[in-house]
């Protein structure tokens, strides 16, 4: 009995005996000490995802609030279960702040700062009735953009990739080399800059919003993918890989899938529900540039650097979705790697922008062939990750360039529109606005975001 007395009996900084309440147990024989119950009032389980998604766009004007997320929102680190934990270790608990591990595929619990509102209910007229009225399928052909109308600074680092929420139209994505993703309000008439995503360790080489647009898909130089909830502003699921994730891609059909490339060549179909991989897509490449699902979903489309293997094959591949197969390998013969490729919203065709300072069209039935006689020309990439997009008609073709400017083609005829200077430095990366056809976002090498009208 006294050796186990001696064993249950530890001092702890939350006791109240005193000496003499020790010498009156003694006293009366038996010990009266009990186990604690551990504080586990703090679950480890994955979070769970929001069950409901958002209104489309159609319904804009109806659309929830966005409420900002409480500190008593965000779980903390549990104790180990079994062991008791007194009052000093839970008041320290209760105060860290957890620094995510590299390694590991559990979800970081800290929450990202809140430095504004991602509600829309601070936005001046003219911009909810443009938004309420585009949603509505009142959207007509818009004008060329001519006018830089919001500045967004914040990044301390070049800006890798910028991508719109498809629902909240209001919000605006960016990927940075600073290791952060920033999440604006950008005609917010206070603050502009809503969150800060602070979850990877690494710079972050891609973004994108959920089909629902209440989350963001990250990936980066840490070798993982990270799932967001913006409300919230927590991390919500880890997909850990052996490899720096380059770019992420959600399916257009079934938003609990995406698609992921990194350095190592290998492209993998993960399923959010089940957080494992669903197919991986085997050939020897070099790193993956960029993906892009067909319109239909049935194909996509990856295109990597082959500077160290032989330039006929693989630059740029069409793949069978289901069956993990290429359809064609052979699709561009030149001896340039492509850092973006994207589908056509209508026709069947997909342009891919060149590392030859051009954008290169093809056909997106097979056998996929290149337009030789037009392409897209006028602009410089001169080895940054400059990005193009097709306008929500698909008449115009933006794409930026490694002298600052963003250039617009005219689709069919590949003639140059506009030339519009954004930058001192390269502008990497264009947006067109999902609701909007007049305004469009871009971002630059120096960290700067902008939006024209």
């Amino acid at each position: 009995m006294d050796l186990l007395r001696g064993a249950y009996s530890t001092a702890s900084d939350d006791d109240d005996d005193n000496e003499n309440g020790a010498s009156n147990r003694q006293s009366l024989g038996h010990s009266s000490l009990k186990r604690h119950k551990p504080d586990n009032s703090f679950s480890f389980t994955q979070p769970e995802r929001r069950a409901a998604a958002y209104p489309s766009t159609r319904h804009y004007s109806s659309m929830p609030r966005l409420n900002q997320p409480s500190d008593s929102q965000f779980p903390r680190q549990a104790p180990a279960p079994g062991r008791y934990v007194s009052k000093r270790e839970r008041a320290l608990l209760g105060s860290a702040t957890r620094i995510p591990d590299a390694n590991s595929n559990t979800p970081a619990t800290t929450a990202s700062p809140v430095l504004g509102s991602i509600s829309d209910s601070n936005l001046p007229h003219h911009i909810t009735s443009s938004l309420r009225h585009q949603a509505g399928g009142h959207s007509q052909v818009g004008r060329i953009c001519e006018r830089l109308t919001v500045g967004l600074h914040g990044h301390t680092k070049a800006i890798n990739a910028i991508h719109w929420s498809p629902n909240h139209a209001h919000l605006l994505a960016s990927a940075s080399m600073d290791h952060t993703i920033c999440i604006w309000n950008v005609w917010s008439g206070d603050q502009k800059k809503a969150r800060v995503l602070s979850f990877h360790n690494a710079a972050v080489k891609d973004v994108k919003w959920s089909l629902q647009g209440c989350s963001v898909l990250s990936c980066g130089y840490d070798g993982s993918s990270r799932l967001t909830d913006i409300e919230k502003g927590i991390e919500t699921q880890v997909f850990q890989e052996d490899q720096v994730v380059g770019v992420v891609k959600f399916h257009p059909d079934n938003s609990n899938l995406f698609l992921s490339g990194g350095a190592k060549g290998r492209l993998r179909l993960w399923d959010i529900r089940s957080g494992k991989v669903v197919h991986e897509y085997i050939r020897s490449l070099g790193p993956i540039l960029d993906v892009e699902f067909a319109i239909n979903g049935k194909q996509f489309i990856s295109s990597s650097d082959v500077s160290g293997t032989n330039v006929s094959e693989n630059s740029i591949i069409v793949w069978d979705v289901l069956r993990q197969v290429p359809l064609s390998n052979q699709v561009y013969v030149e001896a340039y790697t492509c850092p973006c490729v994207r589908f056509h919203p209508f026709n069947p065709f997909f342009v891919a922008q060149s590392n030859g300072n051009y954008i290169a069209i093809f056909s997106s039935s097979p056998p996929f062939k290149l337009d030789k006689y037009r392409r897209y020309e006028g602009h410089g990439v001169s080895g940054f990750p400059i990005k193009c997009n097709f306008s929500l008609d698909g008449q115009k073709l933006a794409s930026g360039s490694s002298d600052g400017s963003i250039y617009f083609y005219n689709y069919g005829s590949s003639e140059l529109v506009r030339k519009l200077k954004a930058y001192e430095t390269a502008c990497v990366d264009v947006a067109f606005h999902p609701t909007m056809p007049n305004v469009i976002a871009s971002c630059s090498w120096n960290g700067d975001v902008s939006v024209f009208e």
